[in-house]
């Protein structure tokens, strides 16, 4: 009985083991799971939408739109009560930075794409604030100790245009959506300083006198032309149109390098060679720009076909720096510089909007900014803030300045684009139908039927 029992024990072993064993003959090798770095799935709309909502939720808690007496901590209502120990309450973020005119505007599209009122309600509420207390302090105090006090400074007294540019461009976008009145005296007040007072090159581009003499800072592009563009749409004027594509043309004759499909962060006038730094962030404020731009150019005017093939060459170019994170470099042809969220947010953002404007293929281009959305999703944490951004960066012509830019959950430069960017896969994921084909994302031409392209 021995022998027939120890049999029966070996054979069992050996079937077990040969039931266990994966070869090319058991198992379909292909369709074994990889071991990605970032949830490689096609986004649930519903799971956009948390994501979202924890940024939204996280923002709303930590901006308040409350002037305050700093000593009593009183809150105060009206003009008469303003004095020199009142301020604006202090949050994680402020409320009239470009980052935040980013907010802003992104908090716009969320709202549209979603259909949660919650978004603009934000907007509204803040930008309520400034009509009413920007005047007030105007009003009550000279320009001087506004300026050292940093009190409401930027919308007042703004000298950059940092200080004008974004949240002009987000206000011009409320009051055309009628979500604010009043807004335009400070409209005005913001264009008259970006088209009259901004230094410029003898040519008229946008510049700096910092670090160096007559430089080109790559994020001027942002910082100034979405707002003349969006004056533009307002009035009706062509002037204004022409202006952007004027600097359009004009910064990338200067910074975008053909060959690699991107821009660089900084151009001298007085420099040559340029030492070329290809910044992640500058490079989504120049993607960011063209994108604001072809949104309100009429198709008509003579700019447009070069401003749209701009858009796709720099989106080209792009596309080759996609790590298989899903996320960009911060420097994006140095594979060995750290991933950076901000610019992989702003990048997920512009692609997935032209593809649903029908400026980009989406067999081509979804795939990308599908992955681009996991990545930007899995860096905002249980409490709605958005990891693995930059700070705030000035420029360099050496590669440690961007090698070891800080990150900090308190860049702002994070929120509204992480906010463009699930908007944006929001109405994409409504537009189009995906699949996994062969384990890889893929655009379902069954079910989404004919896609045709903006030639």
């Amino acid at each position: 009985m021995i022998k027939p029992l120890l049999s029966f024990v070996l054979l069992t072993g050996v079937l077990s083991a040969t039931a266990q064993k994966q070869n090319d003959v058991t198992t379909p090798l292909h369709a074994m799971q990889p071991d990605y770095p970032v949830p490689y799935v096609i986004p649930a709309k519903a799971d956009v939408k948390k994501v979202l909502d924890r940024i939204y939720n996280y923002l709303d808690t930590v901006t308040p739109p409350v002037m305050i007496n700093k000593k009593t901590g009183a809150v105060l209502t009206d003009a008469a009560q303003l004095d020199t120990n009142s301020a604006v309450k202090q949050g994680d973020f402020r409320l009239t930075s470009y980052e935040w005119g980013v907010t802003y505007a992104a908090l716009l599209r969320a709202a549209e794409t979603t259909g949660d009122t919650r978004y603009t309600t934000y907007v509204k509420d803040r930008f309520d604030f400034l009509t009413k207390w920007v005047p007030a302090v105007k009003a009550k105090f000279p320009e001087d100790y506004i300026r050292t006090q940093r009190f409401l400074h930027q919308p007042i007294t703004p000298h950059a245009l940092d200080d004008a540019g974004a949240v002009c461009a987000a206000m011009i976008k409320a009051q055309r959506a009628g979500v604010n009145d009043g807004l335009r005296p400070q409209i005005d007040h913001f264009i008259n300083y970006i088209l009259k007072k901004e230094y410029r090159l003898k040519d008229g581009t946008l510049a700096r006198n910092r670090p160096l003499k007559n430089t080109l800072w790559l994020d001027d592009m942002f910082m100034g032309v979405p707002a003349i563009a969006q004056m533009g749409k307002l009035t009706g004027d062509k002037k204004y149109f022409d202006e952007v594509v004027k600097q359009i043309r004009q910064f990338t004759g200067r910074m975008f390098n053909k060959e690699l499909g991107i821009y660089m962060h900084g151009w001298v006038e007085s420099m040559n060679p340029h030492p070329e730094f290809h910044w992640g962030r500058a490079n989504g404020w120049a993607l960011l720009t063209l994108t604001e731009v072809l949104d309100v150019l009429p198709e008509s005017h003579p700019g447009f076909k070069f401003v749209l093939e701009q858009y796709r060459a720099h989106v080209k170019g792009l596309a080759k720096y996609q790590s298989g994170s899903g996320f960009w470099h911060q420097l994006l042809d140095k594979s060995d510089s750290y991933l950076e969220t901000s610019c992989t947010a702003i990048y997920t953002y512009c692609i997935s909007h032209g593809i649903n404007k029908g400026w980009l293929d989406v067999k081509a281009y979804a795939p990308m900014s599908l992955l681009g959305w996991s990545a930007v999703a899995s860096k905002v944490n249980q409490q709605g803030q958005v990891e693995g951004t930059c700070v705030g960066t000035g420029m360099a012509f050496d590669p440690a300045f961007y090698y070891h830019r800080p990150v900090n959950v308190f860049a702002a430069h994070g929120y509204g684009p992480a906010i463009f960017a699930g908007a944006e896969i929001s109405a994409l994921l409504d537009k189009f139908t995906f699949r996994i084909n062969d384990s890889a994302i893929m655009l379902d031409e069954d079910k989404s039927g004919p896609v045709m392209l903006h030639w």
